[in-house]
């Protein structure tokens, strides 16, 4: 049960992840539309420095193809830049202008002042193990292998069975 609880829980987190009012407030205050993989791309930016598409897709956990669409978008909103690469010319490496580490700035410091609203009343010891949990739970999402659907595992199981005799 605990199991259940735990996963509605998390479910319910990851719900206001995707919250609609909050990018829209957050767009507002920074003055700039950034998605959540939007502000992916630009965290991976500002902590690598100028990097490949596929170095951004990387450390951002999508497919080449939305991150492409990703930077495409803060292409058009003047916060990305694209510069032919200094090791190879035939490649493109990507980089925050100047408006858009103002912009990632921006919405750091406006997500930090959220967070540090909500948790002003938690004693310094439960946000420590808060971030401890957290940063332990996403490790171990980010590298465990995702489940088989049952009906999948059900025809291999047969599949194989029936190959075995």
């Amino acid at each position: 049960m605990e199991d259940i609880a735990l996963e509605r829980s998390l479910e319910g987190l990851f719900r206001l992840g995707t919250n609609r009012r909050f990018d829209a407030r957050q767009s507002a205050a920074v003055g700039a539309v950034v998605t959540r993989a939007g502000y992916a791309v630009m965290r991976s930016l500002s902590d690598q420095g100028t990097i490949s598409l596929g170095q951004v897709a990387k450390s951002c956990a999508m497919d080449s193809a939305t991150a492409s669409r990703q930077v495409s978008g803060l292409i058009d909103e003047g916060l990305v830049d694209r510069r032919v690469s200094e090791e190879d010319a035939r490649a493109v490496d990507l980089v925050l202008t100047e408006r858009g580490t103002a912009v990632y700035e921006s919405i750091v410091a406006y997500r930090l002042r959220h967070l540090a609203s909500i948790l002003e009343n938690w004693d310094d010891d439960d946000r420590s193990v808060l971030a401890g949990l957290v940063a332990r739970l996403v490790t171990d999402l980010t590298e465990a292998p995702l489940p088989r659907p049952a009906s999948l595992a059900a025809r291999t199981t047969s599949t194989t069975a029936a190959t075995a005799v």
